[in-house]
């Protein structure tokens, strides 16, 4: 197998460098605004962050991430995953299962600001993830796992617990693609490519109380939007001074839904640049927007986000008439009009509490408009 990506060792692109020690993450839960930031980047800077997958580390999977993996033949287990799973750190079937990085203060940021957030590199750490199905969780909750004692449903897989079902995927490297690839019984395997991201990505919320990992909202935090890949930047409001910007959540891959409760979980070193738009500038990007969106090279991709799904998506096209009519003055009811012809509204999970809808707008279809 391909060596692990250690903490501290290979190729670091960014300016700072941020590994992910027991004493500076949290486990389950966000940085809010009295947490004591654990690194300062200048606006404009780069960091590279080596963010850390849960899955291997919970206590259904025993929370002895070298001897879970060696059930897959694993023979190399990432330090920092080792330590964390190691440490005092609570972490309980009722807490958020994210290991969180940061967070990271980015001075010149203030309160009404926007913090951008370009992705710049994402480095397999692992050749390896899972996919996750816990009860009571997913898409289809009471329905699935559907084997209800824990029994092993892979036939090396004879330590997980309560009921929980984790499909190991290798990652195999067929005509110069990166795909991942689970075993389907019989001799027989099912494989996908990848795309990897960064499924929770934030600013700190302008609270004291304790901040829970899973559910999104306005401050960005467990978003999961497959589209915050190498290349993308990720726009997210600044609710305190200095931001306070972290990460985790790394995916291989994601099919819009991330139906099961997972997506392929596994752990990446991320490089990206923090940026600052001030509160002066931000209507010219964002138009009146106080939630994330997300640009690629070839869409900007408004959210909604809410408990009911049906709200998720108004607020997905509220979100989508601001942004057009604010960034373009374009009316609002052709904005609409537009959004009912060409935009396209995804599913970007209903797993996490806080169901979200993000919506594709294509940049090509406003290149001419003036």
């Amino acid at each position: 197998m391909t060596a692990a990506l250690q903490p501290g060792r290979g190729v670091v692109l960014g300016r700072h460098y941020l590994p992910s020690r027991v004493d500076e993450v949290r486990w389950g839960w966000l940085p809010n605004a009295a947490a004591e930031a654990v690194l300062e980047v200048g606006a404009g800077e780069t960091v590279t962050i080596d963010t850390v997958s849960h899955e291997g580390l919970l206590e259904d999977q025993g929370r002895d991430p070298r001897a879970y993996l060696a059930q897959f033949g694993v023979d190399e287990v990432l330090d920092d995953v080792v330590e964390i799973a190691a440490s005092t750190l609570s972490n309980t079937l009722d807490d958020g299962p994210h290991v969180v990085t940061g967070p990271i203060r980015v001075p010149s940021a203030r309160a009404g600001d926007v913090l951008k957030v370009d992705v710049l590199d994402l480095a397999y750490r692992v050749p390896y993830g899972f996919v996750s199905n816990r009860h009571g969780f997913g898409a289809l909750a009471g329905e699935f796992p559907e084997d209800h004692d824990s029994s092993p449903t892979r036939h090396i897989d004879r330590i997980v617990s309560t009921g929980t079902v984790s499909h190991f995927s290798w990652v195999a490297h067929v005509g110069g693609r990166d795909l991942g690839r689970i075993d389907a019984g019989g001799g027989r395997h099912v494989q996908f490519p990848l795309h990897p991201f960064l499924g929770l990505m934030g600013t700190a919320v302008a609270t004291t109380d304790a901040v829970p990992s899973v559910p999104p909202g306005d401050h960005g935090g467990n978003i999961d939007i497959r589209h915050t890949g190498v290349g993308s930047t990720l726009y997210l409001p600044v609710l305190v001074d200095g931001a306070l910007f972290y990460a985790g959540d790394p995916h291989f891959a994601q099919g819009n839904g991330e139906v099961a409760l997972t997506a392929l979980e596994a752990s990446l070193r991320a490089t990206l640049r923090l940026s600052v738009i001030s509160a002066a500038d931000r209507a010219g990007v964002l138009g009146p927007l106080t939630n994330p969106v997300v640009e690629t090279g070839t869409h900007w991709i408004p959210t909604g986000m809410d408990s009911d799904l049906d709200e998720a998506m108004r607020k997905a096209v509220r979100h989508a008439v601001d942004f057009l009519h604010g960034r373009f003055g374009v009316p609002r009811s052709v904005a609409l009009a537009y959004l009912s012809a060409a935009g396209d509204f995804e599913v970007s999970q209903v797993v996490d509490a806080v169901k979200g809808v993000h919506c594709m707008i294509a940049k090509a279809d406003w290149t001419s408009w003036h």
